[in-house]
């Protein structure tokens, strides 16, 4: 898989990723930006580094499980690695317009 072929998936991955709603402020993980990087090796391995809220977040785990669900079942993916981080902390300047 091309360079380019990676770039179009790792953006098929962050537009599926928009389905999964952050329970706590009801919008989206990606226009919250809790998604800091979307990556793809050759093989389909897709490697997602995510943030939550705070760093305590009750959902925590049900996030991360559920983006790796999530990017599992995106066309081209044969494997989603999901590694949550807190650096940088999320501030609500990170979401979208």
């Amino acid at each position: 898989m091309g360079e380019a072929a990676n770039g179009a998936l790792c953006e098929e991955i962050r537009e599926a990723l928009r389905m999964i709603i952050d329970p706590e402020l009801g919008r989206n993980i990606v226009d919250l930006g809790l998604i800091y990087d979307v990556s793809v090796e050759d093989g389909g391995i897709a490697h997602v580094s995510m943030t939550t809220t705070t760093k305590g977040c009750p959902a925590s785990q049900y996030l991360k499980e559920a983006v790796r669900n999530c990017v599992w079942y995106v066309p081209g993916v044969e494997y989603a690695e999901v590694r949550l981080t807190y650096e940088p902390a999320w501030t609500p300047e990170m979401m979208a317009d």
